[in-house]
């Protein structure tokens, strides 16, 4: 069975509050959590050293988060780096825009900390199963 203690995951996130409280609860969950705060330090981050999840905001400093998800697809696939946006926004069409820009899933915040780990767990689970059948 696949543990995912201990994944590397890069959580890309303007809002300092947020960004406190969700390392804090992943690092307690036992993952390895790097922050920055935008779409630019975190392709740096991803080039330098590619982590097992990665979660974006859909609002970062330079603008729209799916954009630069968008282009962050050009180099990585989703079996290469899933994605887990967050957003307050709850509205259809940004859950399709997260979708369509390469997200592999969408948590709307604040958020459930258990819901969290579940997405998160889901994801990894499924990286790992299809890095085994490659």
């Amino acid at each position: 069975m696949f543990n995912s203690k201990g994944s590397k995951l890069l959580l890309v996130q303007a809002e300092p509050v947020l960004a406190e409280l969700a390392s804090f609860r992943l690092e307690l969950l036992g993952y390895e959590i790097k922050h920055v705060a935008s779409g630019a330090d975190a392709l740096a981050k991803c080039q330098e050293s590619l982590p097992d999840l990665l979660i974006v905001d859909t609002t970062l400093p330079e603008g729209d988060g799916l954009e630069w998800l968008s282009r962050l697809r050009t180099e990585f696939t989703p079996d290469q780096l899933p994605v887990l946006v967050f957003s307050l926004d709850p509205s259809l069409e940004t859950v399709e825009r997260a979708y369509h820009a390469g997200a592999q899933d969408y948590l709307i915040t604040p958020f459930d900390p258990v819901v969290m780990e579940e997405k998160i767990e889901t994801l990894l689970s499924s990286r790992n199963m299809a890095a085994r059948r490659k």
